[in-house]
């Protein structure tokens, strides 16, 4: 999980991440040519995106076709944002009957 921390950390994986969700199966060139971003650094990151398993990879002949892996991210969804949202909700659900018993005691 450190590294899919690590690789969401920076903008630009961030960025290359989006492209593949909004099309998913895409090579560095066609990726390169959405984002303002040369080769080279778009070659890095997506290295690091494959290290931490948010990207996979196929080969097509002699293409390398990146995928989305969105795994990891509900791992991360599950373990760090969905925990807390309970709380959250529990507290939304206990703001709502407080003023409606509010609202009853000024109506009633």
């Amino acid at each position: 999980m450190d590294d899919a921390f690590t690789a969401l950390a920076s903008a630009s994986r961030r960025k290359l991440l989006d492209e593949l969700y909004r099309e998913n199966g895409r090579t560095l060139v066609e990726l390169c040519s959405k984002l303002a971003m040369s080769r080279q650094a778009a070659s890095k990151h997506l290295a690091a995106l494959e290290r931490a398993n948010l990207v996979v990879t196929v080969w097509r002949g002699r293409e390398k076709i990146h995928y989305l892996n969105p795994v990891p991210l509900e791992e991360i969804c599950a373990r760090w944002i969905r925990k807390f949202e309970g709380r959250r909700l529990a507290a939304l659900s206990a703001l709502k009957l407080a003023l409606e018993e509010d609202k009853e005691r000024d109506n009633g």
